[in-house]
């Protein structure tokens, strides 16, 4: 079992990978059907059509219809588009768990914000995928859904309060993971408890003979406009963890919030565009402009322990590995050739903070990180980066030595 951290890496590996392709082909397919919808020519006689597209592709010609509630007839092949959700949203779930749950005490707690249990970080966590998408529903579901602005405006104001909220026991990097978890799980969520189900409503009337409610279609497309103006946040959210200035500054949350905004501006910018309403290029202005506020907040820099503080901590995780054999020469290795960048002042040129916010300059912090030093400078020579520092064959022979004798 002394290789599981291995194991573990390419399990996470593999989970992240899953969720990369589903979430391509999710993300490409919702952004070309609204495209389609907001394309489609309406100024003349389609034979009962909504509207119609010509496209080209491939060398090949399409001629696309849409049915505003359903043709007079059901095709024998109808191709449904929800897999591509759902998959992305299970594959995620399990990074999740991977990731935050199973490293809960480096990568979800924030010790120095709350003193959760493992188990009761991994609840909250769990609640915080749920919780949203229950008010998100109940709003969607009030009078509001006749106010289309006013409900998105409530939808961003519960987002930046969750964001908050989260950052208050969090690390930075959890928080916006969870916030981008949140907001993928109303969008799986539109989708398997409303855009489906409404569907399947209208082909079983169909199929009965009935004429269905054209409201179900209507239901429908406010929940996947919805979808279509948060995707782009999500993926920023989900890229966040490579970028301390994004999760590990003081204004983490608002840096957040602001990478909503962005999102309708850029989509609102496309969505004009494709409804031949025009290029709307102010929508590039207010884009640039809040992407220069979100660089202006992240001088702001970390909140990071003093280090007489953090020398005097050992977290409980961390024992067994500062109690290694072994553990005082790979601390030696790790400081001589790691901490010149990962300190509260690196040294090394070009370095301003430390890169993606990891700091080894205590005993505690090299004990806690002994899984990720062992596999990045241990069985893998990935850090330090082109070995710029010149780690030996035989220093990495010691961290892995040190690393079995802790586990």
């Amino acid at each position: 079992m002394q290789e599981w951290p291995i194991i573990w890496e390419w399990l996470g590996f593999a989970a992240r990978w899953v969720h990369v392709i589903t979430a391509i082909a999710w993300i490409g397919s919702s952004f070309y059907f609204i495209a389609l919808d907001l394309g489609l020519r309406r100024d003349g006689d389609f034979g009962g059509a909504d509207g119609e597209e010509w496209q080209v592709h491939g060398g090949g010609f399409y001629h696309i219809r849409k049915y505003l509630v359903a043709p007079a007839a059901m095709p024998d092949h109808l191709t449904w588009f929800k897999w591509e959700s759902y998959s992305t949203w299970l594959s995620g779930f399990v990074l999740l768990m991977i990731v935050y749950w199973t490293g809960a005490e480096l990568y979800l707690i924030d010790a120095g914000k709350s003193d959760l249990a493992i188990w009761q970080g991994i609840l909250l966590s769990a609640a915080t995928l749920g919780v949203g998408w229950v008010i998100y529903d109940a709003l969607c579901k009030s009078p509001l859904a006749e106010h289309p602005t006013v409900l998105m405006v409530l939808l961003f104001v519960l987002l930046v309060v969750m964001g908050y909220g989260l950052n208050q026991v969090f690390t930075g990097r959890a928080m916006m993971l969870h916030l981008g978890a949140f907001t993928a799980t109303i969008m799986t969520a539109n989708v398997f408890f409303i855009i489906m189900p409404n569907q399947r409503i209208v082909v079983t009337d169909l199929k009965a003979g009935r004429v269905p409610d054209a409201k179900y279609g209507k239901i429908a497309k406010l929940r996947s406009t919805h979808n279509n103006y948060l995707t782009l946040p999500v993926i920023f959210l989900m890229l966040s963890n490579h970028y301390p200035l994004a999760f590990a500054t003081q204004y983490n949350w608002l840096i957040a919030a602001l990478v909503f905004l962005m999102g309708v501006t850029i989509r609102h910018f496309f969505n004009s565009m494709h409804a031949r309403k025009g290029m709307h290029w102010w929508t590039w202005l207010v884009t640039v402009l809040l992407f220069i506020a979100i660089m202006w907040l992240s001088q702001a820099g970390p909140v990071m322990k003093p280090l007489e503080e953090a020398e005097a901590e050992m977290p409980a995780h961390a024992v067994q590995f500062a109690e290694a054999e072994g553990f005082e020469e790979a601390r030696d290795i790790v400081l001589g050739r790691c901490s010149m960048c990962h300190a509260r002042e690196p040294v090394y040129d070009g370095i301003h903070r430390a890169p993606r916010g990891v700091l080894l300059e205590t005993d505690g912090e090299i004990a806690a990180l002994a899984q990720m030093i062992y596999v990045q400078s241990g069985k893998s020579d990935a850090m330090p980066p082109a070995n710029v520092s010149w780690m030996e064959d035989a220093e990495r022979a010691q961290i892995v030595r040190w690393f079995k004798n802790g586990s």
